[in-house]
């Protein structure tokens, strides 16, 4: 076991595992001993992803989280069914096609065959799916790719025609035109969710243009729009009734124009300059009159363009959804083009319901021969040639332009526009109350996404636009006559059959479009499919009861999983996926499709802007899994603000990061476990079997505060997994591990590698390091599954049901640490209330707290950890007597030990003020609001408080100062600074101000030999290193100064027992001791005290007495002390002569025995 590596290669690591689990089938086989129990079902929905592209981060980041909360849910005694997707129709995949193809308009697909479009786009549907398996299954995503459901299988979109015939039955569907955010690109309209995923700021034109009064000679509405290309087909011009307008006259052109008069500044933007004053308005225009909206209503108005004409068009019309924050208060009316515009105009009977509207846009964005001008440009381009007509008939008043958020096509990237068009609608604003109620029985993390964006989104949610004029979807499931008059919604394949007579196994539309139903109304006429396929969004929003082929198989197994335990996507879900599944649900069952929701926010590059694969601002993620291991990327990623839905700015050095903070130190106490343990067995000939027992015997008290940090650690996971919160459970697995590997093992290396002298100690230390290992692997084997694998198939050899997993057996029930063949088998561990201990974790905390402040201090006075301090004095508010007696008690060797110090004591409360000064601020946050304006002059009698006047109010609890009483403990803060005289002392306190830690730092001869000789053991634990010797190999040191320097020798002469118990009884001996044929393992040039030292570390050799016969010297110098004991007899011949030797008289068993015994050193 101790042959592990230093340093273990994670990613190669890992590579390894994902091997061993493919072979094993270990998914799989989870599922399976989980169903064989009897486990309760976990519903997991795994939203469908398009595989038409390769996974980013967004996709690593969600199936991290999401994997993370299953294997969670599988180990602790649920059967999580975890089944992929795939999201296939749609307009990700018709866009590419249509760029392949060069598709410009539908009638292009018509004229090649939908049969032989879709066609092609189902060829690349599947493209990327095995890169996607690879990844995800690298990422060490456990997810069932062999049985995955796919969007567009018949079994699928079976289901979806189930959901929207009984959507049908409920009258919750009816057709008609609405103005909707529309894709020129795609040739599509968009929901408004859509609408609202692709924000862009852009700069667009903003013009300002007249319309003459007809009857009033030099007198024109003025409107204001960033859309000029809508122009071509304004119809009215709409006014607010209630607010103020104005007549003015400008006079720099003379002409007269009517305007909301707080809106003046749009013509004259001076108005908005800190310089302005109401005199100044002479020079720019004169009020001429005012009046209120309502008296500008049924005015006309001479159009701007002629291309169409009504007898109701072009007047004056009233609404109050026309607002002062922007433009002129008189808004152009295009009903064509903008949802209010078409509002107002129908109620206003400028147009009416069934009526001819003019849009003089086709499906593409282009303009149609009704506007000769630009006829065939796309409308973005034409705004530059029509506002040059609109210059050339002296309409034009302002030509600007505006920086805004604009909508843009979430496929094609491309800026969308409000159109008119025919649509398929659910009605959501009907069952809008029973959906914000039903969200309310959601559990969200974070709540602030459910509580204001996903709520107010659904408080505003209007009819939802389920249809796209497109080929490659779901077709809607309608048959109709011409007239729509009759209709039939069809919701299984074999009613189809059934009313047709034709048996299908496809539903595409090169499948159906051409069944023709007999009319039940008129015999002898024919029912057709209406040309519509449905939004993709509706299918993945149906994807609970379409993956199960619900109602025609699973029924039972749908209906007890529903509504889904756990579902995860990122932030833009919101106005899609999330909102797609509550409205459905509602609709069908009355209830929420989900019970708990995580919401991750986004990925950015480390620059703050959206990561481009054309910029290539973020490095590839299976590049940083191959280099750093997929556990790295998933513990950086989750241990971030990106699950409390914010965003992160990805950074390759924080992956690194999380392998050197934590897989590192976590790995290296591991083996360091596991080398210590092998040294145990080879000392004791006993075999290390792990005992709780064991572990509950200690009195050690590092040992009783690292169990009980273990044990409050898997009570917070549970207690905070089961509440969703990944965001917490995180930072506190990484400062447990933190905990283990910088305190624990630190504070025990000596202990644990049995230097201490007591076997049993050392049996029991670990003991307590295997159980608390045990319990972090399995703890952490949902977050980090690599890593804990591979501790786990080390750590259960120890076991003794390891023998049980032999012939088969580690694959069966009941799973045990030790026989199951991998750690995700096993149940996580319960915490054991028994081993919680408040107290020693509040002493540890404040031993760290004393250890960390008393380091600085050092820093401070620039002495090194080697030389020793003469004192510690640590000065605590209000400590309790649990922390006093730990750290002055059984901790306070520790702290002696980590500082160097020779003495530490804690300060009694009564001689506090003789160290420190304790001093007290308001609380600014608390107190402000509470005192007002008497802040200054509380806060300066608060500051001016002495020590003891401090001490009374923390103790009472309460200070009155200006009437006011305060709360000493919520609403002041207190910090204590050192204030003792003396050169000698160098103090530092902790950032909350509850702890002074000041070190006595007077340097004397015994305090500096000392330093010098913590620097010689460094130096020579140092050489042992690079000669590769273990901790139980001998050696013998001898050191050589430079002529007439005995500094080193005096610092090992003063400190002989420090060495003695670092080095088991060996002291380091001057070189002129050394025997002439000792074996360097090692040797180097060194620092101590300033002086250069050569220092060696050599194999054990025999020492000889001075004046025996050389010969018999050249024969001892062969031996190893190794073949004698204490006091042999040594018998040898030299050229015929038969010699006796003794040790202890003729030889020694070492140098440092012989200069012992003929006392050749003083001080030895």
């Amino acid at each position: 076991m101790s042959s592990l590596p230093p340093a273990l290669n994670f990613a190669e690591t890992e590579e390894g595992i994902v091997k061993k689990w493919k072979e094993e089938n270990s998914f799989h086989r989870q599922n399976e001993l989980s169903i064989e129990r009897g486990d309760e079902e976990y519903t997991f929905y795994d939203g469908p992803p398009f595989a038409t592209g390769l996974p980013h981060y967004g996709h690593i980041l969600a199936g991290t989280i999401k994997d993370t909360v299953t294997r969670y849910a599988a180990m602790t005694g649920k059967h999580v069914d975890r089944r992929a997707g795939w999201d296939c129709h749609g307009l990700p995949v018709e866009y590419e096609i249509d760029q392949k193809l060069n598709i410009t308009h539908r009638d292009q697909v018509f004229e090649m065959g939908i049969d032989k479009y879709n066609e092609t786009c189902r060829g690349i549907v599947t493209r990327y799916t095995k890169e996607w398996e690879s990844t995800i299954t690298r990422l060490g995503r456990w997810i069932d790719f062999e049985n995955d459901y796919k969007t567009m299988d018949p079994s699928f979109m079976e289901s979806v025609w189930w959901v929207f015939s009984q959507l049908f039955e409920k009258n919750l569907v009816y057709q008609g035109f609405k103005v909707m955010p529309y894709s020129t690109a795609c040739g599509t309209p968009l929901s408004n969710f859509e609408a609202g995923l692709n924000y862009k700021d852009v700069s667009d034109p903003a013009v300002v243009v007249s319309f003459p009064i007809v009857g009033e000679e030099g007198v024109s509405f003025v409107a204001w729009t960033t859309t000029p290309w809508t122009l071509p087909s304004n119809l009215a011009l709409c006014v607010n009734p209630e607010m103020q307008y104005v007549q003015v006259l400008d006079k720099k052109s003379g002409n007269v124009y009517i305007l909301a008069e707080t809106r003046l500044p749009q013509l004259y933007p001076a108005m908005n300059k800190k310089k302005w004053k109401p005199k100044m308005a002479e020079e720019l225009y004169e009020v001429q009159k005012k009046m209120p909206g309502k008296d500008l209503i049924g005015k006309r108005y001479q159009p701007l363009f002629d291309f169409f004409k009504s007898d109701s068009f072009y007047q004056v019309v009233g609404d109050s959804y026309v607002t002062d924050d922007a433009g002129t208060g008189v808004v152009h009316q295009s009903p064509a083009f903008g949802e209010d515009d078409f509002r107002v105009c129908l109620a206003n009977g400028i147009i009416t319901k069934g009526g001819n509207i003019p849009c003089p846009v086709d499906s593409n964005g282009m303009f149609t021969d009704e506007v000769p001008p630009v006829k065939g440009k796309n409308v973005k381009v034409a705004d530059k040639e029509l506002i040059a007509l609109i210059k050339e008939k002296g309409r034009m008043v302002d030509n600007s332009s505006l920086f805004h958020s604009y909508p843009f096509c979430w496929r094609s990237d491309t800026p969308l526009i409000y159109k008119i068009v025919p649509s398929w609608f659910v009605k959501v604003e009907e069952i809008r109350d029973q959906i914000v109620e039903n969200n309310k029985q959601t559990y969200w993390v974070p709540a602030h996404v459910k509580e204001v964006r996903f709520h107010n989104w659904l408080s505003d949610a209007r009819d939802w636009a389920v249809s796209r004029n497109r080929f490659w979807g779901t077709p809607l499931p309608i048959w109709a006559n011409e007239d729509l008059s009759e209709m039939v919604c069809i919701g299984s394949i074999a009613q189809l059959e059934e009313l047709s007579g034709v048996k299908v196994e496809d539903l595409h539309r090169e499948t159906v479009d051409k069944i023709e139903i007999p009319s039940k109304k008129n015999p002898g006429t024919v029912l057709r499919r209406i040309d519509e396929v449905f939004d993709c969004w509706f299918e993945s929003g149906s994807m609970p009861y379409a993956q199960k082929h619900y109602p025609f198989e699973n029924k039972e197994k749908f209906e007890g999983g529903f509504p889904a335990d756990f579902i995860a996507e990122g932030l833009d879900q919101t106005r899609g996926w999330f909102y797609t599944l509550m409205v459905l649900s509602t609709a069908l069952f009355g209830k929420s499709a989900m019970k708990n929701v995580i919401v991750n926010g986004l990925v950015l590059a480390e620059d703050g802007k959206k990561m481009s694969k054309r910029l290539k601002n973020y490095p590839d993620p299976s590049l940083v899994i191959d280099k750093y291991g997929a556990d790295a990327l998933r513990m950086y990623l989750i241990n971030s603000p990106v699950v409390r839905a914010e965003e992160l700015k990805f950074k390759e050095a924080g992956v690194l990061g999380v392998v050197k903070e934590v897989f590192l130190p976590w790995y290296n106490a591991f083996r360091f476990f596991l080398q210590n343990v092998e040294r145990w067995e080879s000392a004791t000939g006993k075999k290390l079997v792990p005992s709780v027992d064991k572990v509950k015997s200690t009195t050690n008290s590092t040992d009783i505060w690292i169990s009980a940090a273990t044990q409050e650690l898997i009570k917070f996971v549970h207690t905070e997994m089961e509440a969703y919160r990944l965001y917490t459970v995180m930072p506190a697995l990484v400062q447990f591990v933190t905990q283990l590997t910088n305190w624990y093992v630190r504070l025990n290396r000596d202990r644990l590698k049995g230097l201490e002298g007591d076997d049993d100690d050392t049996e029991i230390g670990l003991q307590v390091l295997y159980d608390v290992l045990l319990d972090v692997t399995l703890i952490m084997a949902p977050f980090t599954p690599f890593i804990t694998e591979f501790f786990y198939q080390h750590l259960r050899k120890f076991q003794p049901s390891y023998a049980e997993a032999a012939n088969g057996g580690g694959n069966t029930n009941p799973v045990k640490a030790g026989k199951s063949d991998s750690v995700h088998f096993l149940r996580l561990p319960e915490y054991d209330e028994s081993r919680l201990n408040h107290d020693a974790v509040e002493a540890m905390e404040a031993l760290q707290a004393i250890v960390e402040q008393g380091r600085n201090a050092r820093e401070k006075r620039n002495i090194s950890l080697r030389t020793p301090v003469k004192a510690v004095v640590a000065i605590l508010r209000k400590p309790s007597e649990n922390v006093v007696q730990g750290i002055t008690g059984p901790l306070k060797k520790y702290i002696l030990s980590e500082l160097n110090a020779w003495d530490f004591t804690v300060a009694p409360t009564e001689n506090q003020h003789d160290w420190v000064t304790l001093s007290l601020t308001p609380d600014f946050k608390v107190l402000g609001k509470k005192l007002g304006k008497k802040m200054k002059t509380v806060g300066a009698a608060i500051k001016a408080l002495g020590h003891d006047e401090a001490v009374k109010c923390l103790e009472d609890g309460k200070l009155t100062i200006e009437g006011v009483e305060i709360n000493t403990a919520t609403e002041l803060v207190s910090k204590l600074s050192f204030s003792k005289e003396g050169d000698n002392w160098e103090a530092t306190p902790s950032g909350d101000g509850a702890c002074v830690v000041a070190l006595d730092c007077t340097q004397d001869a015994a305090i500096l030999s000392a330093g010098m000789s913590r620097e010689l053991i460094n130096h020579i634990q140092q050489l042992r290193k690079g000669a590769g010797l273990d901790l139980l190999d001998v050696v013998e040191v001898f050191f050589q100064e430079e002529e007439g320097v005995t500094s080193t020798e005096d610092a090992v002469s003063c400190n002989v027992a420090t060495f003695e118990t670092k080095f088991k009884g060996a002291v380091p001996l001057p070189e002129r001791f050394a025997p002439a044929w000792r074996v360097v393992l090692r040797s180097d040039k060194v620092d101590v005290g300033g002086s250069k030292v050569t220092v060696s570390v050599c194999r054990p050799a025999l020492a000889v007495k001075d004046s025996l016969d050389e010969g018999l010297k050249n024969i001892l110098s062969t031996k190893e002390p190794s073949e004698f004991t204490a006091g042999h007899t040594f018998k040898c011949s030299l050229d015929g002569k038969e010699s006796e030797l003794k040790e202890g008289a003729d030889f020694w068993l070492s140098t440092a025995a012989k200069t012992r015994a003929n006392k050749s050193l003083s001080w030895l």
